[in-house]
C-alpha cells in the first residue's frame, strides 16, 4: 500500500513543469534550514536529508538528468571553498602565529595518519587511503558561534584553534591535491618532483600574484559594487582554471582564492552580499544536490555491513583530534577544559571534508575506477552527520566551563613574543 502510494506520487512529481521544481527547491531552502535549528540539527545535515527525500531514490523530483541543478551545486561547492578561505580570520592567526601554527599541523599530521592506517587496513591502496587521511585532517568551525555566544571569542585556546584553521585546511588540500594528480596522471619520481614544483608555483602565484592582482583591482572597483561582485566571482573562476591546468581539484583554487584576497575584500559590502547570496542559494542547493546520490536503502545497509570501517574512521578522527589538542595544550599550559575544548571545536567535518570526498567520488584512475568508492562515500557522509551533531554539543559543554580572566586572555598569556 505504501509503495503504491509512492509510486504514484513519484509520477506525479516528475511530470510537475520546471517552475514547479524549482519553486519546490525554493521552499526546501527556506523551511528546512528552520526546521533543522528548532529540532538542533545541523542546517547542513538537514540539507542532506531533504536531499535525499525528493531526490532520484525516494520521490524523484529532479530526475537524474539536471544540468541546471548540477551547475548551480557545482557554484556551490566551489563559493563552499572560497568562503571557507576568504573568512578566514588572518588578525587572529597573526596573534598567535606560532601556537596556531603547531596546533594546525599537529591536529593535520595526526588524523592524517590515523585515518591512512585505517585506509590500509580495510584495503584499500595506498593513494586512496591517504586520500581518506587527508580528509580527516581538516575541518569546520561549526563551535565558533557557540563560543562567540558565551563571549569566549578571546581566550586563547579557541585563537588558536581558529588560527589552526588556515593550516588544516591548506595542508589537507594539498595533500589531497597530490593524491587526486597522481592517482589520474601515475605515479614517477620525476612526475612527483614535477607536481610538486608545480603546486609551489601554483600556490605562490596565487597566494602573491593574484593577491596583489585581485586587491588593485578590486581598490579601482571599490566604489562599484556590481564589477567588484563579478570581479570575485572572476577571481575564483580564474584560480580555478589554473588549478585545473595542473591537475588540481577546482576547490584548492577556490579556497586559495579566498585567502588570497582574504585581506582586501573580506568585510567590503560586495563580498557581504556575494557571501549572502552564496550561502542562501548556492552552498544550500550543493548541499541539496549532494543528498540526491544517497539511496537510504543502501545507505543504512551500508552502515551495518560496514560498521567497523564507520567506527574505524569515526574513532580515527576523535582520537587523532585529541591526541593533537592534548599534546598541543599541555605544551602550551591549557587546562583540561581549554584542551577539551580545543577538541571539540576541531571535530566537526563538513565543508571541506564534504566537498573534497565529492571530487574524490568522480575522479577515476587509468583503469576507470573510482579514487574514492560508494563505501566510503556512504562512510564519510556518516562521518559529516555525527561529527556535526558532536563537535557543537561538546563545544557548548566544554567551552561554559572556560572563564575569561587574566590566565586565559590571549594579549596577556602569549605576551610580545607572539606577536
Amino acid at each position: 500500500m505504501l509503495s503504491n502510494a509512492i509510486s504514484f506520487l513519484r509520477d506525479y512529481l516528475f511530470t510537475m513543469p520546471v517552475l514547479a521544481r524549482f519553486a519546490v527547491l525554493m521552499v526546501l531552502l527556506v523551511t528546512i534550514p528552520r526546521l533543522s535549528r528548532r529540532v538542533n540539527v545541523p542546517v547542513p545535515v538537514g540539507l542532506l536529508l531533504s536531499g535525499v527525500i525528493v531526490g532520484p531514490y525516494v520521490l524523484d523530483i529532479f530526475g537524474t538528468v539536471r544540468p541546471v541543478a548540477d551547475f548551480l551545486a557545482e557554484l556551490g561547492k566551489l563559493l563552499l571553498m572560497f568562503f571557507a578561505g576568504l573568512e578566514i580570520d588572518l588578525a587572529l592567526f597573526r596573534r598567535a602565529r606560532h601556537r596556531s601554527i603547531a596546533l594546525g599541523i599537529a591536529t593535520t599530521a595526526i588524523p592524517l595518519v590515523l585515518g591512512t592506517i585505517v585506509g590500509l587496513a580495510f584495503g584499500y591502496a595506498a593513494i586512496p587511503a591517504i586520500v581518506i587521511g587527508s580528509l580527516l585532517a581538516s575541518h569546520t568551525l561549526l563551535g565558533l558561534s557557540i563560543v562567540s555566544r558565551l563571549g569566549l571569542g578571546s581566550l586563547e585556546p579557541v585563537t588558536v584553534a581558529v588560527g589552526a584553521t588556515v593550516m588544516s585546511d591548506t595542508l589537507s588540500l594539498v595533500v589531497f591535491a597530490i593524491c587526486v594528480s597522481i592517482y589520474t596522471t601515475g605515479f614517477s619520481p620525476s612526475g612527483l618532483a614535477l607536481l610538486l614544483a608545480e603546486i609551489a608555483g601554483y600556490i605562490a602565484l596565487v597566494l602573491f600574484g593574484l593577491s596583489w592582482l585581485g586587491a588593485y583591482v578590486l581598490k579601482r572597483v571599490e566604489d562599484e559594487e556590481d564589477a567588484y561582485f563579478v570581479l570575485m566571482l572572476s577571481i575564483m573562476a580564474i584560480a580555478g582554471v589554473l588549478a585545473d591546468a595542473i591537475q588540481l581539484p577546482g576547490i584548492v583554487g577556490a579556497f586559495l582564492a579566498g585567502l588570497a584576497i582574504n585581506a582586501s575584500a573580506q568585510h567590503a559590502p560586495a563580498s557581504v552580499k556575494l557571501q549572502f547570496m552564496g550561502k542562501s542559494l548556492f552552498i544550500p542547493i550543493f548541499f541539496v544536490v549532494t543528498g540526491f546520490m544517497i539511496n537510504p536503502i543502501t545507505f543504512v545497509y551500508g552502515i551495518f555491513d560496514n560498521f567497523l570501517l564507520v567506527a574505524s574512521i569515526i574513532g580515527a578522527l576523535l582520537v587523532g583530534k585529541w591526541i593533537a589538542a592534548w599534546g598541543v595544550g599541555r605544551a602550551f599550559g591549557y587546562s583540561r577544559n581549554e584542551q577539551l575544548t580545543v577538541w571539540s571545536l576541531t571535530l566537526p567535518q563538513v565543508a571541506a571534508t564534504l566537498a573534497a570526498t565529492l571530487v574524490a567520488h568522480e575522479t577515476l584512475g587509468a583503469a576507470g575506477q573510482r579514487l574514492l568508492d560508494d563505501r566510503m562515500l556512504n562512510v564519510v557522509l556518516v562521518l559529516v552527520f555525527a561529527t556535526s551533531v558532536l563537535g557543537p554539543v561538546l563545544t557548548e559543554r566544554f567551552a561554559s566551563r572556560l572563564k575569561t580572566g587574566p590566565r586565559t586572555e590571549l594579549d596577556r598569556r602569549s605576551g610580545p613574543h607572539q606577536m
